[in-house]
């Protein structure tokens, strides 16, 4: 039990630290203040260079979030997959307005399932292009939910045959309760806000 509440701990600690905002605060400002911290916010706001700087350390927290959870608690790596999605989510260094947890949740799975994670990928980089061909007009919603909804089933699918299950299923239960609570409490720019 202790080595799990570690485990737990640690992970929601360093999911909490969200590359997004630590990046904009380096600038002098808060992204927060005009859009969602994650890759996509921070590439509208700064540009290419920063999206994959602070995606690829969100994707290394939660890698490493994941590798604690097999040295530590290899039975339940799951906990540390729910546990840095939601410091991501609900960072306690950041007022608990975080990002939407896609990053970590790659990078965790990428430690414990990265043939579950390439399938899931894969699936969205297929469906995604094919979706804006065809659909995107008519239809007039982003891709990457539309992605979301085909490629999460396939990840599940994935998931039973090559691991990482109860991973995905903590990460993604995170995630959706992050994206029902932007849905009902959509995050309101700051006045005055804008790129600078």
């Amino acid at each position: 039990m202790p080595a799990l509440l570690l485990v737990a701990a640690a992970s929601y600690l360093l999911g909490s630290l969200v590359a997004g905002v630590l990046y904009s605060r380096l600038r002098g400002e808060d992204i927060r203040g005009r859009d969602l911290p994650g890759g996509s916010g921070t590439y509208r706001q700064y540009g290419v260079g920063a999206a994959v700087l602070v995606t690829a350390l969100d994707i290394l927290k939660g890698a490493a979030a994941a590798a604690l959870a097999l040295h530590v608690t290899p039975q339940a790596t799951w906990i540390a997959m729910l546990g840095v999605v939601l410091g991501h989510c609900y960072p306690v260094y950041f007022r608990f307005q975080g990002g939407g947890g896609i990053a970590p949740l790659l990078g965790a799975l990428l430690v414990v399932a990265p043939l579950t994670l390439a399938g899931t990928v894969a699936t969205a980089l297929v469906v995604i292009p094919l979706y804006k061909a065809t659909l995107q007009s008519r239809v007039t919603l982003n891709a990457v939910p539309v992605a979301t909804v085909i490629a999460v089933p396939v990840g599940l699918l994935l998931a039973t045959r090559y691991g990482g299950l109860a991973d995905l299923l903590a990460g993604g239960a995170a995630m959706a309760v992050r994206a029902a609570h932007l849905l009902i409490r959509p995050p309101v720019p700051a006045p005055g806000a804008g790129r600078s």
